[in-house]
């Protein structure tokens, strides 16, 4: 299979935050920056939580829990994050922020749009950081079009998991290699065990491959925060891409992107062979 990017990577929010402290983690968003390259497609959570923590820490207060708070804390952070990776990244590329909607993948021609802005940005010595556009979107209006796509589309993407996003991205570009980063070191078998880690999820061809990724979903439950989907559902989100040949690696944030990609620290690996 001939890939056009070889990277879609992603970092959940709990992966940006340093808890001891109740502010973003710079050390490890420097760090990543610094890694990130063209031919890179960044997706990153953690809008919400950093303009939560930001909001917070100038007013002394947190707004009631609403989805309105939701959108108004997201609408701050997005700021931030931005001009974290802006800092950090190689002052010689370009950094791009593509927020994007459930519409943006469910309809074919904005699809497109979106996959020949993102090789552009290859092309352009730019670093695509893409993000849901949480700021925008209300949930019952957002599930009540999600409903009627239903209604006339065999399969219906909602993207508000950025998990799922970066499957979606890594099937449109066709990557090489798909990497969720999380705060643990991949997928187990006992979820309170570390010792049972999953290294490798494998098959001969898609269809085995897309077995075998079924039978190890049944040993995920739990998540790292309230409200996100967690291990069974990052499992399900990366079938796709697993299955058209991309190299799929679920590993814990705290190693570097050099690190995971070249083997050197133990993760989830799910490819066919």
């Amino acid at each position: 299979m001939k890939f056009d990017v070889e990277l879609v990577g992603k970092i959940g929010s709990m992966a940006l935050i340093d808890k001891q402290d109740n502010m973003i983690d710079y050390t490890r968003v420097a760090r990543l920056s610094r890694e990130l390259k063209p031919g890179y497609i960044w997706i990153s959570s953690g809008a919400t939580e950093i303009g939560r923590l930001d909001y917070m820490m100038r007013s002394g207060r947190e707004l009631p829990e609403s989805e309105e708070s939701k959108t108004d804390y997201a609408a701050q952070g997005q700021a931030i994050l931005m001009q974290t990776y802006r800092q950090y990244v190689d002052p010689k590329f370009s950094v791009r922020q593509i927020l994007v909607e459930h519409h943006h993948f469910n309809d074919e021609v904005k699809r497109e749009h979106i996959r020949k802005l993102l090789l552009r940005c290859k092309e352009q010595n730019a670093i695509p950081i893409i993000n849901y556009n949480d700021a925008v979107s209300e949930s019952e209006n957002r599930r009540m079009e999600i409903s009627a796509l239903s209604r006339s589309h065999t399969k219906v993407y909602e993207c508000v998991d950025n998990d799922e996003t970066a499957s979606l991205v890594a099937c449109l570009v066709k990557a090489k290699t798909l990497l969720i980063l999380t705060s643990v070191d991949g997928i187990y078998a006992d979820p309170h065990d570390p010792s049972t880690l999953i290294e490798e999820i494998a098959g001969k061809d898609a269809y085995e491959l897309t077995e075998h990724i079924e039978e190890y979903k049944k040993f995920c439950e739990g998540a790292s925060r309230k409200g996100a989907n967690g291990a069974k559902a990052k499992l399900e989100f990366v079938k796709d891409a697993a299955a058209q040949g991309t190299e799929v690696l679920i590993a814990n944030a705290k190693y570097t992107l050099r690190e995971i990609l070249s083997g050197n620290v133990k993760c989830t690996r799910i490819h066919i062979r």
